[in-house]
């Protein structure tokens, strides 16, 4: 037990050094584990070789599939922008929305969080923001909504994104089409709440105006296109998996097919008549492209970016292709950097809560093969924890929706900062099933990604905006975190046993 206080104090007084800004994230991880594994060394259940074997060697190649896919997700990413792919789709989408303030929001909302399935990084968020921003102040948008509508185009991409649903895989060693069918769902929950953030910001600003029958109006409709989604999906699940999927794939491939002899034909025009054509309509594919391989033909997840890298390489084939080619790649793979040495960070947090992955063997107190008894930390864990972990439907709910603002200000429920480490002492309870903590982590990212000023997009929008960084949260937050309750009721319903 006391082993077991000690870890809980160690937690706190790290969430409270990032919470106070005193101790980057960064750093704070790698400590954090390293200091849990001390706490058992001093008890003397581990041996220094065990906590540098364990928490230091495995954890920090823990999550070493989810780091090869974020260096291709990176490559993809510039790959993109440097092709002006990700700013022509903006422009298009601005040019086709006419000048109806709410169309041409709805439209840089959905472009944004198309783009953002597949690119990443603050370089992505201030090369779209630069063509959106001025898009949205034009049709009369104040600043702080214009913020809250990147925020959440970017959140919404953030689901459908691959490099995070490989994190979930790999930390809570989850069955993939879970996270897919969980992630779609939380998508359709936050579209409508996306628009009604929308709808009430013009509102606000008198550029739309509605009485009662419209606001009903728009209820109505917002409440039918979650129900029409919701029976789909029923109806979908319900019916023959492998009948479905062959039709699904056998049509994907016949258009997949078709796209590539146009791609051909395409170039050997180009290549014969020199003829320079900046962005075709195929390029616009690219970012779902990778969602398709995974959805539809259920690639594994680096083989699925790979093969986007590849069709956009082909689809954006000229004269320079082979210097774009090599400069995504290099520069892709330094803009995330950040984002792995963080995951390092993570794995080795997992491993000092968790113990080792499956396939290493590690010694005892007298370096023995003790690979097959309990983890000295989950052990020590367990008794503090056994009796607070919300088990039923509505203390799940209510207990984990209340916790929602400690994502923000990178608190223990921010996965990118301790909620990971939140993730594996619940696991270690036993008390919660894999699929329901991802349930939680996954809603409340929400809030974390749209409204936690501590994000690098949420700082520069703020003072690309010249407004409070503050103030973005507050206008986002209510909605983030209705999202986050909606995506734990459904949680809730899916995966409690």
């Amino acid at each position: 037990m006391t082993a077991g206080i000690l870890i809980v104090v160690i937690f706190l007084i790290v969430a409270a050094l990032m919470f106070l800004r005193k101790l980057p994230t960064i750093l704070a991880l790698p400590l954090m584990a390293i200091a849990i594994g001390l706490v058992e060394v001093f008890q003397g259940h581990l041996s220094v070789n065990d906590l540098l074997l364990v928490v230091v060697a495995d954890g920090s190649q823990r999550l070493i599939e989810p780091m090869i896919i974020t260096m291709f997700g990176g490559m993809l990413s510039v790959l993109l922008q440097r092709s002006g792919v990700a700013e022509r789709l903006v422009k298009m989408g601005a040019e086709f929305a006419g000048s109806n303030p709410f169309v041409v929001a709805a439209i840089i909302l959905f472009i944004v969080g198309i783009l953002f399935t597949t690119i990443t990084g603050l370089g992505a968020v201030i090369m779209v923001s630069t063509i959106a921003l001025p898009i949205l102040g034009s049709v009369g948008l104040k600043e702080e909504a214009a913020g809250g509508i990147m925020l959440f185009g970017i959140s919404l991409g953030g689901l459908l994104n691959l490099n995070n649903w490989a994190v979930y895989k790999n930390v809570l060693s989850i069955n993939p089409s879970e996270i897919y069918s969980y992630a779609l769902i939380l998508f359709l929950i936050q579209v409508p709440v996306a628009l009604l953030f929308v709808v009430l910001n013009l509102w606000r600003a008198k550029q739309i105006q509605f009485g009662a029958g419209k606001i009903l109006k728009c209820i109505a409709l917002s409440a039918g296109f979650v129900i029409a989604m919701w029976e789909a999906y029923v109806y979908l699940r319900g019916r023959s998996a492998d009948g479905l999927d062959y039709i699904i794939q056998l049509i994907t491939a016949v258009f997949g097919v078709v796209i590539l002899l146009f791609i051909i034909v395409d170039k050997v025009s180009y290549f014969r008549k020199n003829n320079y054509r900046d962005i075709r309509w195929y390029n616009y594919l690219i970012p779902i492209v990778p969602l398709i391989l995974i959805l539809v033909y259920k690639v594994h997840f680096v083989n699925a970016f790979f093969l986007a890298f590849i069709y956009g390489v082909i689809s954006t084939l000229r004269k320079d292709t082979m210097r774009l080619a090599s400069r995504s790649i290099i520069e892709g793979v330094s803009s995330v950097v950040p984002v792995i040495v963080l995951m390092i960070g993570i794995g080795m947090l997992l491993s000092a809560i968790l113990g080792p992955a499956a396939s290493l063997k590690y010694g005892g107190a007298g370096h023995t093969n003790t690979s097959l008894r309990e983890w000295p930390m989950v052990e020590a864990m367990k008794p503090l924890f056994m009796s607070i972990v919300p088990t039923s439907f509505w203390s799940y709910v209510i207990g984990f929706g209340l916790l929602a603002p400690l994502a923000l200000y990178r608190g223990p429920m921010n996965i990118w900062g301790l909620g990971y480490g939140v993730a594996g002492i619940l696991l270690s309870t036993g008390q919660l099933n894999p699929p329901s903590i991802m349930g939680v982590l996954m809603s409340l990212s929400i809030v974390q990604g749209i409204s936690d000023p501590t994000n690098t997009q949420n700082v520069w929008l703020a003072n690309e905006l010249r407004v409070d960084v503050n103030l973005l949260m507050w206008r986002t937050l209510p909605y983030a975190w209705l999202t986050a309750l909606f995506g734990l009721l459904v949680a809730g319903l899916r995966f409690l046993n």
